[in-house]
Parts: structure tokens; C-alpha cells; sequence
């Protein structure tokens, strides 16, 4: 009845399952478990109209133009340039760690003297890791990294993965920049924006097509079986011969035969004020103080203009698949890795099997990345 069954709604399933139907006149079934499409894009209207991300937020952005534009097909979008601030103390400054950071840490004069020589050494607009900062022999340079490190990315860190400063991956607090310039968007990608209606309303027009059928609620584990002896797989107990899509966990797909593997999950506490402005940013990271790691205030995000407003801190923890506990952020070290490799090898038992997506290939992609991977897998299968 069906040439290809994707098990998953979000942005890797429905992607694939667009393409599949509308490119290649192929039937496909789509299985959610959540009772609604969209994955961990997925957003609504609270209680109070506001219209809140679920899961946390989710900014697109991008510099792929033939992704934009794919998507452009399923929605118009609100022009949003993403700016973060970090509370340090009693300031709020701009992260990542900028020009305009620079002048409000070191006052205006001294910031000046330290502009021109950042710009001499490194160029205007360059971002510049903190590990490539702290290798300077200039005491001045080294000052600004050193900061950056112990106000911005060390104790956020720490909240975030759940790890100690000796226990933080050198390779990590490399990747962690100082933009050079006095752009205070968090993204440089030429395309910045959300969907004008919601995620949601851009995945059920993306899964809205003849040859897609739609099934939330539905745990795959229940429909499909995966006859590891034979390679065979069965869809509601009947031979089922054509392709599967999975982006769901690997390892619970094999009942966590070897083990589980490690995420990082997060609880979200949401709050509603009668008031017309709660922080005046979006998203404030708490990166020295609190147990929590940010606040998003949505209004900011969506461009929705409400009376009150509505806030969610997120607060981060080890996955232990706990009822309600969603596995967020893979924890890719060589042993875990190592670990995935041996669930990943156990469907290549199936020749038409193919995982696709964060929790599928435990990595992490933005939402561009993960759907031009699944537009391409979607077009490989022709």
C-alpha cells in the first residue's frame, strides 16, 4: 500500500516525505509519536494567545539559497535577525563576544585602543576563536579571551553539558568566537528569519500532498517490526518491501541493547505575565548566575504583538528517558560514537533502511543542514 514509510515529523521527515511524494509520485506514510507534526519545531498558541515554540526556540537561518527557497514554498517569513545578550553581573551584553561587547566590558576609551588592534591582527569581520585569541603574545589580546571564557562559554558550559571545566573538550572552547565586528546578530547567514505563521502551519502545508498519509500518536515500534534474523520488515504485521526513513533514537529502536546512549535533555518552565515586557530581548543567556541557562521571551522572537507576554527557562539535565524527558543534544565523544556505530551497523541489516536526522545519526544539524540532507537522501532514493 505504501512505497515508503517515515517514521517522524520533523523537519528530516517531512522534508524527505514532501520530496519523496511530489518528485516521485511515491506513496508515503508518515509516523509521529508526539500528538502533533513538526517534531521540536512544533509551536502553538498558549493558553493567553501568545504564540510559543514548545520545545524551545528555533530560529531559521541560512546561507543555502536553494533551501530558502524550497521552503519559501511553505511559507512567507518575518524578517528576524536573531540577537542574543548575556547577563554578567548587571550588564546585558551582546554574545557573541563583539565590538559593541568590547566597548560596554572595557568603557569607551580603552575599547577604542583595543578595536584597532583587533582589527590589525585579525581583519574586520573575522570571527575569531578564543583559542586562536589566547595564543597571542599580546597580554591585551589574551585579557579579552580570558574574559570571554570565564563570563561567556565556561560556566554556561558547565550548566549546559553537565561537565566540569577539566572535563570540557579543548576542541569545544575553540569553536567558541570573537566577532570583530559591530554586528550584534547571533547568525551571519544571509537568509535570517521565522515562518510568518508559525512552524506549524509551514509542516502541515510541507505534508500536505495526496500520496502523504499522516499518523500521529503512533509509536513506529508498534506498526514495524525488524526481523533481524531474515532482514525483513514488517509494517502492521505484513511483509513490507519498499523504503524506510527513521529519525527517530537509534538505540531505542534496538531497545538499548548495548547500552543508551548519552543525551542532554532539557525541562522548559513556562511563564505568563500581565505585563507588556518581561526582558526587551528574545533570548537572554544566564551564563555566570542561576540554574538555568536562558530565557526566551517569545513576542521578541515571532514579531506577535501582545498585550502580556510569555517566557520560558530552560533548564538543562542528563536524558534518562523518563516519561515526558525528550533527548535534545547528543554528547559526541569517541566512546559514545563508537557506541552508535554498533546500533547504526545492526540496520544495515536492511538494505532499504536509511536514519536520517539528529537522533537517528546522533549529531547535531541546524535546520537548513538537516533539511538539505533530507531533500538530498529523499532524491538519491529515485
Amino acid at each position: 500500500m505504501y512505497d515508503v514509510v517515515v517514521i517522524g515529523s520533523g523537519i528530516a521527515g517531512a522534508a524527505a516525505a514532501r520530496v519523496l511524494a511530489e518528485e516521485q509520485n511515491k506513496s508515503v506514510l508518515v509516523l509521529e509519536k508526539k500528538g502533533h507534526i513538526g517534531g521540536n519545531c512544533y509551536d502553538e498558541e498558549d493558553a493567553y494567545g501568545v504564540l510559543i515554540h514548545k520545545y524551545g526556540p528555533h530560529i531559521f537561518h541560512t546561507n543555502d539559497q536553494e533551501v530558502y527557497e524550497w521552503l519559501s514554498r511553505f511559507t512567507d517569513w518575518y524578517a528576524f535577525g536573531h540577537e542574543v545578550v548575556a547577563r554578567v553581573g548587571d550588564q546585558l551584553i551582546p554574545v557573541p563576544f563583539n565590538l559593541n561587547t568590547l566597548k560596554q566590558v572595557y568603557g569607551a576609551e580603552k575599547a577604542e585602543a583595543l578595536e584597532k588592534k583587533l582589527v590589525d591582527t585579525f581583519g574586520a569581520g573575522a570571527r575569531v576563536p578564543i583559542l586562536k585569541l589566547r595564543e597571542q603574545q599580546d597580554p591585551e589580546i589574551q585579557a579579552i579571551a580570558d574574559y570571554v571564557y570565564e563570563n561567556i562559554f565556561l560556566r554556561y558550559t558547565m550548566k549546559q553539558w553537565g561537565q566540569k571545566p577539566e572535563e570540557i573538550d579543548p576542541a569545544v572552547t575553540g569553536r567558541v568566537p570573537v566577532v570583530i565586528s559591530h554586528d550584534n546578530r547571533y547568525f551571519g547567514d544571509r537568509y535570517q528569519g521565522m515562518p510568518k505563521d508559525g512552524y506549524t502551519p509551514m509542516f502541515e502545508k510541507m505534508l500536505y500532498h495526496p500520496q502523504i498519509e499522516v499518523r500521529t500518536g503512533v509509536d513506529a515500534r508498534d506498526v514495524l517490526e525488524l526481523q533481524e534474523d531474515t532482514g525483513k520488515i514488517l509494517l502492521e504485521g505484513k511483509a513490507f518491501s519498499g523504503t524506510v526513513i527513521y529519525t527517530g533514537p537509534v538505540d531505542e529502536l534496538f531497545d538499548c541493547r548495548f547500552g543508551r546512549l548519552p543525551y542532554r535533555t532539557l525541562r522548559f518552565d513556562f511563564e505568563h505575565l500581565d505585563i507588556p515586557d518581561y526582558q526587551g530581548h528574545s533570548v537572554v543567556n544566564y551564563t555566570v548566575s542561576e540554574d538555568f541557562t536562558r530565557i526566551t521571551e517569545f513576542k521578541y522572537l515571532t514579531g506577535q504583538e501582545t498585550e502580556g507576554t510569555t517566557i520560558v527557562r530552560e533548564y538543562p539535565s542528563a536524558y534518562t528517558a523518563a516519561e515526558g524527558e525528550i533527548p535534545y543534544y547528543a554528547i559526541m565523544n569517541p566512546e559514545n560514537n563508537k557506541l552508535y556505530e554498533e546500533y547504526a551497523a545492526l540496520t544495515k541489516k536492511f538494505p532499504a533502511f536509511h536514519l536520517l536526522g539528529r537522533l537517528a545519526e546522533y549529531k547535531y544539524y541546524n535546520i537548513d543542514a538537516m533539511a538539505a540532507k533530507a531533500i538530498g537522501l529523499a532524491r538519491s532514493l529515485a
